[in-house]
């Protein structure tokens, strides 16, 4: 077993808080700042590509939790790259989109931007429920993406140890989160 490079880790766990911090800011303004698209340009497909990347992150996830278990180290490492390049260019998208698209609303049936009481009675008690699946998404996503990212240097840089000890519950986070990604898209495409 090789052993744990330090100072590569050290490098990484800095450059995880500013990837932390930069992702956080991106999101704080994607919802304030709109970026205007050029005549023709429409991004209003990205939500199902952001479903599509996020449950075969959750598959891949699953795919390196089996490896794991049955001691295919190496199998569980490319499963693992391979969620955390779909959680990337999930990232990137969804960014993207919220940067140049307004959002929508649950429950917004005639796709006005305003939730009427009206549309708020005939959404019921589903609202709800979306909301707090949303909301926990939301809320463990941002606690998950340094975590993830700390699990997956630990790792990287030799300390297995810690990365096991991490990863324990680490990774239920973040299956959690890309779970429920696809869970939201699927509530929410009828208001697309």
């Amino acid at each position: 077993m090789s052993q744990p490079n330090l100072t590569l880790a050290k490098k990484l766990h800095t450059l995880t808080w500013i990837i932390t911090v930069v992702v956080l800011l991106l999101v704080g303004l994607m919802r304030r700042v709109k970026i205007p698209l050029p005549e023709g340009w429409d991004f209003s497909f990205l939500p199902g590509i952001h479903a599509l990347l996020n449950t075969g992150a959750a598959l891949a996830l699953l795919a390196a939790f089996y490896f794991i278990k049955n001691k295919k180290q190496d199998l569980h490492r490319k499963a693992i790259y391979v969620a955390m390049g779909l959680s990337v260019l999930f990232l990137l998208s969804y960014v993207t989109y919220h940067f140049t698209t307004p959002e929508t609303i649950y429950g917004d049936l005639d796709h006005n931007g305003v939730l009427s009481d009206a549309e708020r009675l005939a959404a019921g008690s589903s609202r709800s429920i979306y909301m707090a699946i949303l909301l926990s998404h939301i809320v463990l996503a941002g606690v998950s993406l340094p975590l993830v990212l700390l699990t997956f240097t630990r790792a990287y840089t030799n300390q297995f140890d810690r990365h096991k000890r991490m990863a324990r519950w680490v990774y239920w986070l973040w299956l959690y989160v890309a779970v429920t990604g696809p869970v939201c898209y699927l509530m929410l495409k009828p208001y697309y």
